[in-house]
């Protein structure tokens, strides 16, 4: 159980980040719903938090701002007077061939994905730190382990966050602070739940499925409970054995 705790979510508007806020909230904890532009998908995962009897709040901002992070942050400890727990989740995907990617796709996507979770880390330590503990859980992916053509982009920001993962987890063991990252597989989508079996894409998965948004959730429910406090800096695959 996650009762008395605080859960600082990002990108948690839809997909993994709303099934986590969801999963959180159910285990008792509060929620800061950080979501760039989608608002109306927000409210709804604030609506769906709070039926569990539990604080949530909505927060708008892009991660990838510096200062932007630090004001969340300070907006965040100031609504609810703590931070336990910061999963890492916010991403965007700017796909193409290298030779051909534009700089500014690029960019954005290191931007948002690998300097996005340094933000957040950075200005929620200090407050993890007062508390003397917390669980921070950076959302990669299998891309950042095996790459993947077309994305060259995207898997350095994963990749990155892999390490970033292992370092913040060497600065901060001492201080009763872990940092762990999940790398998930093909997550069924809005886009993509109707797909056949059949699809040349799902049979690579040994399991022959796509995962759901929920079995992340599973995952990073496991590393913010008291289970998992001896674990740091490790990459745990929620991937249907497809980067086996």
């Amino acid at each position: 159980m996650l009762k008395g705790k605080t859960a600082v979510i990002t990108g948690a508007s839809r997909g993994i980040g709303a099934a986590a806020a969801v999963k959180f909230a159910a285990l008792g904890a509060d929620i800061a719903i950080v979501y760039a532009g989608n608002t109306d998908g927000a409210q709804r995962v604030k609506e769906d938090c709070i039926k569990y009897g539990v604080k949530a709040e909505i927060f708008q901002c892009d991660v990838s701002d510096h200062g932007k992070a630090k004001e969340l942050v300070s907006q965040v400890k100031s609504v609810f007077g703590r931070i336990d727990i910061l999963i890492n989740n916010a991403g965007i995907t700017r796909d193409g061939l290298a030779m051909v990617m534009k700089e500014a796709d690029f960019d954005d996507v290191i931007d948002t994905n690998l300097k996005g979770s340094f933000n957040m880390i950075k200005m929620c330590l200090p407050v993890m730190l007062k508390s003397k503990g917390g669980k921070i859980i950076n959302i990669s992916s299998v891309v950042g382990i095996n790459g993947n053509a077309g994305q060259a982009n995207y898997a350095s920001s994963k990749a990155g966050l892999i390490g970033l993962t292992k370092s913040i987890a060497k600065e901060m063991a001492s201080k009763n602070i872990t940092c762990n990252a999940i790398a998930p597989g093909y997550i069924e989508t809005d886009m993509t739940k109707d797909m056949e079996t059949s699809d040349p894409l799902v049979s690579s998965i040994p399991m022959k499925r796509p995962g759901r948004p929920e079995d992340v959730a599973e995952a990073a429910a496991f590393l913010a409970s008291s289970a998992a406090d001896y674990i740091t800096g490790e990459v745990i695959r929620v991937d249907g054995g497809l980067a086996i």
